[in-house]
């Protein structure tokens, strides 16, 4: 199944000591590459994140952005960090002495300075189990992003497949014609020059000539390619650099028909399947 490497996924899990909201972006990237943007508390996880990470997905340049709200206060009882308000009130008589209108300081203006209210301390086994949490549910959506973009882009692949085959299969029933036209241009230009040549020796020419124009193993590998292009979009694993591989493959066949044409059909037919192929190349970079 072909995946793509374009996703996004956002995910929250709220609890009753805070918020963790959890942002995924990918983009296609010829490796794995994951760059995170994560609060500091748990910037140590920042490994096991990489590894889970890395699990699951294969390819594409990967953004993580993990946010943390912490409850600043839960249920219970308010505890004061008495030694810091002492400090503060020395320091606010300390400035009344120095300015002329000194404006009194509230003990609610004490209360909204930061630390005066202690938070409780986080269970850090508990938030690390949350974080995990909410990273599989969030790479589990991710990855149905990639799964449904996928099956988009398999379909445009399938759909330049069938055309290559049409391309493939009216080639083939024209080289007989060919051989055929190309034996009467050759003989009216012998009639036409006014010279007698021996019919051995034309059918010698003819052979050569079509020994040289020969693409019928070019035709064959075509197809070839085509039927394992179609094989590999069907499997549970990363299948793009496989099909980037066989895009080269099928460019090379697409160009020595090309080369080896001597009629302008084929020639067309040619540049239509390099048209084909590179439509399909340019959706396969986004494939995981």
């Amino acid at each position: 199944m072909a995946r793509s490497m374009t996703a996004f996924a956002r995910q929250e899990l709220v609890k009753e000591w805070g918020t963790m909201t959890l942002e995924l972006r990918s983009v296609n990237h010829r490796y794995l590459d994951v760059s995170m943007r994560m609060p500091e508390e748990l910037r140590n996880l920042e490994h096991k994140i990489r590894e889970k990470i890395s699990s699951r997905l294969a390819r594409g340049k990967v953004d993580v952005g993990l946010k943390f709200n912490r409850t600043e206060t839960v249920a219970g009882e308010i505890e004061i960090n008495k030694e810091l308000v002492k400090q503060i009130a020395h320091a606010s008589r300390e400035i009344d002495h120095i300015l002329y209108n000194a404006d009194s300081v509230s003990s609610l203006d004490i209360l909204r300075w930061p630390g005066v209210i202690k938070t409780p301390a986080l269970d850090t086994e508990e938030l690390h189990n949350a974080l995990f949490e909410l990273l599989d549910i969030t790479l589990a959506d991710m990855l149905e992003c990639r799964e449904r973009e996928g099956e988009k882009l398999s379909k445009l692949i399938e759909e330049r497949c069938q055309s290559i085959s049409g391309v493939i299969v009216n080639v083939q029933k024209r080289l007989p014609e060919i051989m055929q036209l190309w034996r009467e241009k050759l003989l009216t230009r012998i009639k036409e020059a006014g010279v007698e040549v021996d019919e051995n020796r034309i059918e010698q020419e003819l052979v050569m000539l079509a020994q040289k124009t020969d693409v019928d193993e070019e035709l064959d590998r075509l197809t070839t390619h085509i039927s394992e292009v179609e094989r590999v979009l069907k499997d549970n694993k990363p299948i793009g650099r496989r099909l980037d591989f066989l895009m080269q493959e099928l460019n090379r066949e697409a160009n020595t028909l090309g080369s080896k044409s001597i009629d302008t059909e084929t020639t067309k037919a040619s540049v239509d399947l390099k048209v084909f192929i590179e439509q399909m190349r340019e959706q396969i970079q986004n494939i995981e």
